[in-house]
């Protein structure tokens, strides 16, 4: 589906979509009957044990009488772009020069909401998003007063098109964009003058491809101008809790971001910048949260495939995309009938109406007990 999904008129009263998870209720209702209680497979919300490297940095710097800065300390700063180079092979330019090409966000969702607005991007235009993608795109946009174009292409009028977002690997398929594709939407944004930003926070869990981010020189180039990235612990770090995110990119764009967010008061809590420092600088405990994930992951889309239902895309990320080539309620229905809820695809645009979202994040005896249930 193309075409604009939410226009606002100027000066006219904005309304958010509804919140989606609401809908889920009589779902969640109905799985709790089930003799062996609730498998909640609908929210990607880690619940393994935040690793003791950012526990212990966390408590260590817990004596913070002063506020923090919206730019984040100078050992968090290096650390992200160490991470960047060392896991994604990008190389930003210098994080601790007058112009910042790296910051620390309140995890990743406040951003996402607030990128429009940070930008100064408000009141006109439309914001381009994927057709089947994360709900908060849209609500930046509402919150800006701007227009959704829901696209997986780059669209051939780029009149009023103000922002980008790409999500790769994506939320809520797990589908990871090709380096053509990336490029391509590099070359069209920067042959409009629109900012293009890349949501990877799903980036270091690739399973049957190696997801690129966006800043990487053989996608952006010799530089990054017009790309930002958006990246998050939450995932990689089992760390949600911590609400610790980066943005970083094109300086110029970076530097507007934090010059908003630091009237605004967003500020990432000393302790937490500890923390992510610690989180940034280790790779033992995200390789192992990878190894867990991987392994529920295989056990899972076995046992949705033996069930009778097809996976599409999956191929990165915590959720599989899964449809029995129906409305993506009656899937939710069979699920609560098993004990299990899962999130309706229709949450994530019109064009994901058959399929649900299964995710990867719980425990290991509520994964196994999900691939109990759905053997035939």
């Amino acid at each position: 589906m193309k075409g604009p999904l939410t226009e606002t008129v100027p000066g006219a009263a904005r309304s958010l979509p509804d919140f989606p998870w609401d809908a889920l209720t009589g779902a969640r209702a109905r799985a709790a009957g089930h003799p062996g209680g609730v498998v909640d497979l609908s929210i990607g919300t880690p619940v393994d044990d935040t690793p003791t490297v950012l526990s212990d940095a966390l408590a260590a710097a817990g004596n913070a009488p002063g506020y923090p800065t919206a730019l984040g300390t100078p050992a968090l700063r290096t650390a992200a772009a160490g991470w960047l180079r060392r896991r994604l092979g990008v190389a930003v330019a210098d994080p601790l020069g007058a112009d910042p090409s790296v910051i620390p966000t309140v995890g990743s969702k406040e951003l996402v909401a607030l990128l429009p607005t940070l930008l100064g991007l408000t009141g006109t235009g439309t914001v381009v998003v994927p057709e089947v993608a994360y709900p908060t795109y849209e609500v930046g946009a509402v919150l800006a007063g701007l227009a959704v174009r829901r696209t997986d292409t780059p669209p051939a009028d780029a009149a009023g098109v103000v922002l980008v977002w790409l999500n790769s690997p994506g939320n809520p398929h797990g589908r990871v964009l090709t380096d053509d594709q990336l490029r391509g939407w590099v070359a069209w944004g920067r042959a409009h003058g629109v900012p293009v930003v890349a949501d990877e926070c799903y980036v270091t869990l690739g399973w049957d491809v190696e997801p690129r981010s966006i800043l990487h020189p053989a996608i952006a180039g010799a530089d990054h101008a017009g790309l930002l990235a958006v990246h998050s612990l939450s995932k990689q770090s089992t760390a949600a809790g911590y609400r610790g995110g980066l943005l970083s990119g094109d300086p110029a764009l970076v530097r507007r971001a934090w010059e908003v967010r630091r009237h605004l008061g967003l500020l990432v809590p000393t302790p937490v910048q500890a923390a992510m420092v610690a989180a940034l600088e280790d790779d033992a405990h995200v390789d192992a949260q990878r190894a867990r994930y991987r392994a529920r992951r295989e056990r899972l889309a076995a046992a949705v495939r033996a069930a009778g239902l097809r996976i599409d895309h999956s191929e990165a990320g915590l959720y599989l995309w899964a449809t029995r080539d129906e409305d993506c309620w009656s899937t939710i229905d069979f699920l609560a009938g098993l004990g299990i809820v899962a999130a309706p695809g229709v949450f994530y645009g019109p064009a994901g109406g058959r399929h649900v979202r299964l995710a990867l994040t719980a425990s290991d005896e509520r994964i196994d007990a999900a691939v109990e249930r759905l053997a035939p």
